[in-house]
């Protein structure tokens, strides 16, 4: 992920073109899926590929984010934005404080921690039953929301909100990416302790870093919460992590567009094998398997190594004639 990539550009376009002829490609509910789980993968990508920094910790912010939107739209009747941004805060904060303790420790010890605090949030929601309705989940919230006056219920209309929501977080990862403090983050990346010799405080650039990721992914909560209609606590389970990792990575990390291709990918294969085979997630192992093994930048690298290639034919051609 190239700190340099000017903002917006041809990227931008194509995402937004993708998401205006998605719904026309999948069923209008799928396609909600996809914008909603690559709204979450974006902050995984945020973190590795920006900086660096493997994370096994993302469902924890977004089911953290989930829980806080519910309760807020359900108990204080708050609306469909201001719960969305407070579902967002609450991310940032939780991945804030937490990642002022991970960044301490480098490599796996980092990796360990994010675990550790996911399973820990986990079962903090089992614990506190009075409040997150324990293994029951989350239920009586509102079934439909508003936004400007207009309503968000049927599925054309809620997919639009839920592109419109992964659109603007994309250009937000865009920007930040493309900003100084994107420079210095993958400065970090290729070579902390250089960083630290230039007077940078990596520390605290690392933990800005995780809350923004925190912060993102805390929004993706809130979102398939109004989707669901509820919260069930299988968004804070270690699962719900593991698939928004597994996204970022068959897309790669490489582009924030790789979100939405890995979530444009995992959702449409899992929904087609789950009707073949009750083990289907053992087929989507052995196709990132195959994806780290033979295309490690993801599938989004794909579209560059074709390009690449068209133009070593061009190159060969003309020095031919």
């Amino acid at each position: 992920m190239r700190a340099a990539e000017r903002f917006p550009n041809l990227v931008t376009a194509m995402v937004f073109a993708a998401l205006v002829v998605l719904p026309f490609i999948v069923s209008v509910t799928l396609a909600s899926q996809i914008a909603i789980f690559a709204t979450g993968a974006l902050s995984v990508a945020l973190l590795l590929g920006a900086v660096g920094l493997l994370s096994f910790g993302q469902g924890l912010y977004l089911g953290v984010g989930a829980y806080v939107c519910g309760i807020l739209a359900r108990d204080a009747g708050m609306g469909l934005v201001p719960a969305l941004l407070m579902a967002s805060l609450s991310g940032a904060a939780l991945a804030g404080f937490l990642g002022s303790v991970m960044v301490r420790r480098h490599g796996v010890y980092f990796v360990m921690l994010t675990l550790a605090f996911a399973q820990m949030g986990y079962f903090a929601v089992l614990a506190f039953k009075g409040v997150t309705g324990g293994e029951n989940g989350l239920t009586g919230l509102p079934r439909q929301f508003d936004l400007l006056g207009l309503s968000i219920a049927d599925p054309l209309s809620m997919y639009g909100f839920m592109a419109g929501a992964f659109f603007l977080v994309f250009l937000l990862v865009q920007r930040i990416i493309a900003s100084p403090f994107g420079s210095v983050l993958a400065a970090i990346r290729e070579n902390e302790p250089r960083s630290e010799a230039l007077g940078y405080p990596v520390a605290r650039y690392k933990t800005v870093a995780v809350a923004l990721a925190g912060a993102i992914a805390g929004f993706a909560g809130g979102l398939h919460v109004i989707f669901l209609g509820f919260v069930p606590p299988s968004d804070v389970e270690l699962e719900m992590s593991q698939r928004l990792l597994v996204i970022a990575l068959i897309g790669g990390v490489g582009s924030p567009a790789g979100a939405l291709v890995g979530s444009a990918f995992y959702m449409i294969v899992s929904e087609a094998l789950s009707e073949i085979w009750p083990r289907w997630l053992a087929l989507i192992a052995l196709l990132l398997i195959g994806l780290v093994l033979f295309l490690p930048g993801g599938l989004w690298s794909a579209g560059h190594r074709i390009t690449a290639l068209f133009e070593r034919i061009g190159n060969r051609n003309a020095a031919h004639d």
